[in-house]
C-alpha cells in the first residue's frame, strides 16, 4: 500500500499534485496583470509622485523675485511630502522626515537649522501632554469620566446626537479655558473610553458594525474639531490669539489692545456658529435612523451604571494624577492674570515660558520676522514640570512604585512627534525661502477691494497655509505680512490680521494642521479622507462666519473704520 502523498497514489492525489507545478501561458496580458498588482501593492506609483510632482514644478513653475530658485524649490518640496501624506506612500514618520534631507538638497536651509525645528518648544510641550495621557489612560480615570458622560448624555433609548452634543459640548467648553491641544489630549482618551465598548470589527452583524464605525469616527472627529472652536471663544484656548495679541501690541501700540474680555465679546459668537454647525455636520454625516439600534446593546443604562460601581470610589493614584493635571490647568490659567496683577510667574522673572512676542527692526521694505522667547506656548515649562511629578510622586499601590514609569512611556507617539516636527520646518522653509514674500505680493489686489472681499481672501489664505503647517506656526507666518500689508494698502489692520488669526485655527482637512488633529489621527478611528470631508464644509461655514460678524460685530468691539 502506497504512502500517502507519494508519486504513485490516486488520479486525485495526481489531480492535487499537478496542480503544484508551474503553468506556462504565452499570455502578455496577464504578465502585465501580475506586474502592475505588484507595482499597486509595493506602492511604487504614490511613492514616485511625490518626486514627479516636485521635479515638474522645478521644471515648469517660475516665481521669479529676487530670491532665485528657493522659493520655486520649496513648492516643490512641499508637492513631495504633501503627496507622500496623503497618499500614504510611505509610512506617515518617514514621510515627516523628508525635509530633513530635501531641505538641504535643494537649497532651502541648512541641515542644522531644519534638525532644530523638529525639537520646537511645542514639540516639548506635546511630549509633556502625552505622558499626563498615558497616566490617566494607566489608571482608568478616562473610563471613569466616559462611563459618567455617557450615563448623563446617551439617553433611554440611545440617541446619538444627544451623545455626540454631550462629548463635543464638554470638549468646547474645556478648551476654553486650556489650550485646544491640551484639552484634546485630556479628552481623547474619555472619547477612546466610550469607543473601547464598541467592537473594531468581528462580532455583530455586518450592517450593525459599519454604523458604529461611523459613529466612532464621529466622536473622535467631534473631540479634535470642538477642542478647536472651544480655543477660538478665548485668547486662553489657543496659542494663536496669544500670539495675535501680541503682534497687535508690537506692531500698533497706539491702537485700543485686544483684552480677555473684547476678544471674547467677538470670539464667543463665533465659536458657537462654528459649534453649531459641527454638531450638525457630524449628526448628517455620521448618524442615521439605525445608529441608536447598533448602540443600544453597547450603552444599556444599567450596564453602564454597574460598571461605574464595579470601579468603586477614586484611589490615591487616581487622585493624585488628577490633582497634578488640575495643579497644571490653575498654573496655565494664573501665570499671568491682567497687566495690573501680575501672576506667579513674575517669581520667575517671567521666563518659564510664555508667548511673549517681540518684533526685530527692519527696514521699510521687509517684512518684520517675530520672535518668541520661551516658545510660541506659554505652557511649555510647566506642562514639564509636572510631567516630571508623575515619576516622583507614588502611586500608594506598591512599595517603591511611583505614578508613571519609563517603561509605560514607550507607548509615546514618535510618528507624530516628527509629523510635528515636519510642519515646524515647512513654516521656517516658507520663510527662509522667500516664499512668503512672493505670497504676499500676490495680495496687493485687495487695495481698494470693499471687506467683503478683504475678509474672506485673509481668511482662506491664511486658511491654506494652516493645512501644511502647525497652526502657531502658521500664525507667525502670516500676521507679519496682514500687518505690513495693511499699511501699504490703508486697511484697518483688524481685518486682515483677525481674519489671518481665525483662518490659521481653521486647520481642519490635514493632521499637519495642528498637534489636536494629530491626536485624533493617531488614535487609528479617522482618515485623512475623513478630515477632508468633515473639515471642507466646517472650513467653509468659518469663512462665511467671519465675513459676517467681522465687518458687523468686529466692527462695534474693536473700533473698525477700515482706514488704519
Amino acid at each position: 500500500m502506497e504512502k500517502p502523498g507519494s508519486f504513485g497514489g490516486s488520479s486525485s492525489e495526481d489531480a492535487g499534485t499537478s496542480l503544484l507545478l508551474p503553468v506556462h501561458r504565452d499570455d502578455a496580458t496577464t504578465t502585465a496583470s501580475s506586474r502592475l498588482r505588484a507595482l499597486l501593492a509595493h506602492k511604487y506609483p504614490a511613492i514616485a509622485s511625490g518626486p514627479v510632482a516636485c521635479a515638474a514644478i522645478c521644471a515648469l513653475v517660475d516665481l521669479g523675485g529676487a530670491h532665485g530658485a528657493a522659493p520655486r524649490n520649496m513648492l516643490g518640496v512641499l508637492a513631495w511630502v504633501f503627496l507622500w501624506w496623503a497618499t500614504d506612500a510611505v509610512p506617515l514618520a518617514v514621510a515627516s522626515m523628508a525635509p530633513l534631507f530635501l531641505f538641504p538638497a535643494f537649497g532651502i536651509s541648512s541641515a542644522d537649522a531644519v534638525a532644530k525645528a523638529y525639537m520646537d518648544d511645542v514639540i516639548a510641550l506635546v511630549l509633556g501632554s502625552f505622558i499626563l495621557a498615558l497616566a490617566i489612560e494607566r489608571y482608568h480615570i478616562h473610563r471613569r469620566l466616559a462611563l459618567k458622560i455617557t450615563l448623563r448624555f446617551c439617553g433611554d433609548p440611545v440617541r446619538p446626537s444627544l451623545l455626540l452634543l454631550g462629548i463635543t459640548g464638554t470638549t468646547a467648553f474645556v478648551s476654553m479655558w486650556i489650550h485646544n491641544t491640551a484639552c484634546t489630549l485630556m479628552m481623547m482618551p474619555v472619547a477612546t473610553g466610550i469607543l473601547q465598548r464598541f467592537p473594531r470589527g468581528g462580532a455583530g452583524q455586518e450592517e450593525e458594525e459599519q454604523e458604529v464605525r461611523r459613529f466612532s469616527k464621529a466622536v473622535v472627529l467631534g473631540v479634535v474639531y470642538a477642542s478647536a472652536v472651544g480655543g477660538m471663544a478665548t485668547l486662553t484656548g489657543t496659542g494663536v490669539n496669544i500670539i495675535l495679541v501680541g503682534m497687535w501690541s508690537a506692531y500698533f501700540p497706539e491702537k485700543e489692545p485686544i483684552t480677555f474680555s473684547s476678544w471674547m465679546s467677538f470670539g464667543l459668537p463665533m465659536a458657537l456658529v462654528m459649534f453649531l454647525a459641527l454638531w450638525v455636520t457630524l449628526c448628517f454625516m455620521y448618524c442615521s435612523n439605525n445608529t441608536g439600534k447598533a448602540l443600544s446593546a453597547y450603552l444599556d443604562g444599567t450596564h453602564l451604571r454597574r460598571e461605574l460601581s464595579l470601579l468603586g470610589p477614586m484611589a490615591f493614584a487616581e487622585k493624585m494624577v488628577l490633582a497634578v493635571f488640575g495643579g497644571l490647568i490653575v498654573l496655565w490659567m494664573t501665570r499671568n492674570l491682567t497687566d495690573d496683577i501680575p501672576g506667579w510667574g513674575v517669581l520667575f522673572h517671567n521666563q518659564v515660558g510664555d508667548g511673549t512676542v517681540t518684533v526685530s527692526a527692519q527696514d521699510n521694505h521687509k517684512v518684520a520676522e517675530p520672535q518668541y522667547y520661551g516658545g510660541a506656548n506659554k505652557s511649555l515649562a510647566t506642562q514639564i514640570m509636572m510631567a516630571t511629578l508623575l515619576f516622583i510622586i507614588p502611586s500608594g499601590k506598591k512599595e517603591g512604585e511611583k505614578l508613571m514609569d519609563w517603561n509605560k512611556c514607550r507607548k509615546l507617539q514618535w510618528n507624530i512627534v516628527l509629523l510635528l516636527g515636519a510642519g515646524f520646518a515647512i513654516a521656517d522653509g516658507f520663510r527662509t525661502s522667500g516664499l512668503t514674500g512672493i505670497l504676499s505680493d500676490g495680495l496687493r489686489f485687495l487695495e481698494g477691494a470693499p471687506t467683503l472681499v478683504i475678509v474672506p481672501v485673509a481668511c482662506v489664505f491664511s486658511g491654506v497655509i494652516t493645512e501644511f503647517m502647525s497652526d502657531d506656526s502658521t500664525t507667525t507666518l502670516v500676521l507679519p505680512l496682514f500687518a505690513e500689508l495693511a499699511k501699504s494698502i490703508e486697511v484697518h489692520p483688524a481685518l486682515l490680521m483677525i481674519s489671518g488669526a481665525i483662518g490659521a485655527q481653521l486647520s481642519y482637512l490635514f493632521p499637519t494642521g495642528s498637534p489636536s488633529n494629530v491626536v485624533g489621527f493617531s488614535t487609528g478611528h479617522i482618515t485623512i479622507k475623513d478630515l477632508v470631508a468633515t473639515g471642507l464644509p466646517l472650513k467653509v461655514v468659518g469663512v462665511t462666519a467671519l465675513t459676517v460678524l467681522l465687518p458687523t460685530l468686529g466692527s462695534v468691539i474693536f473700533g473698525m473704520d477700515n482706514k488704519s
